[in-house]
């Protein structure tokens, strides 16, 4: 059997991943987030993003960074959970875990052609802009108009369990 996390790698191997991918000419794709409780929504990014290039790489906020983005309470599933979710979408190639609170350092490392955020950004909005245009790269929003989020889905679901 696989290991369920077979695409989760540390960024040294991602990195040099990502080299031999550009040598060869593949487009290189960075999308991140939380990922908690996948939902519609991720899938539509994170397909969307793969379809701006030939790899996809996920950064995946680590348990310390969803706290400290999202409270007290959060992620509802640990990292390596989220990783294992995340590993069994066919869209996504690797998926390297970070502790920051924005992947700056992860996109200095890897360099992606394209960074990727979902349609709750505009390209004024994403915190890492400057960085992407700083090396060159493209800031994409992928995904769509935001049709659902993780507290969306919360707030639903005790809207309707709370009777």
């Amino acid at each position: 059997m696989n290991d369920p996390i077979e695409k989760l790698k540390i960024l040294d191997k991602v990195k040099y991943f990502v080299e031999l991918q550009k040598d060869a000419g593949k487009k290189i794709v960075f999308a991140n987030g939380c990922f908690d409780v996948l939902h519609v929504g991720h899938i539509r990014y994170l397909e969307d993003a793969r379809a701006q290039g030939d790899v996809l790489i996920v950064g995946l906020n680590s348990d310390a960074s969803v706290r400290r983005l999202k409270g007290e309470g959060r992620p509802i599933l640990d990292q390596n959970g989220r990783a294992q979710l995340l590993s069994a979408l066919e869209c996504v190639d690797h998926i390297v875990i970070f502790e920051d609170d924005t992947v700056d350092r992860l996109l200095v490392e890897l360099k992606p052609h394209f960074h990727c955020k979902g349609g709750d950004y505009s390209p004024e909005t994403v915190p890492e802009k400057e960085t992407v245009r700083n090396y060159g790269g493209t800031t994409s929003i992928t995904g769509g108009r935001k049709v659902q989020s993780t507290s969306w889905l919360f707030k639903e679901i005790r809207r309707r369990y709370s009777r």
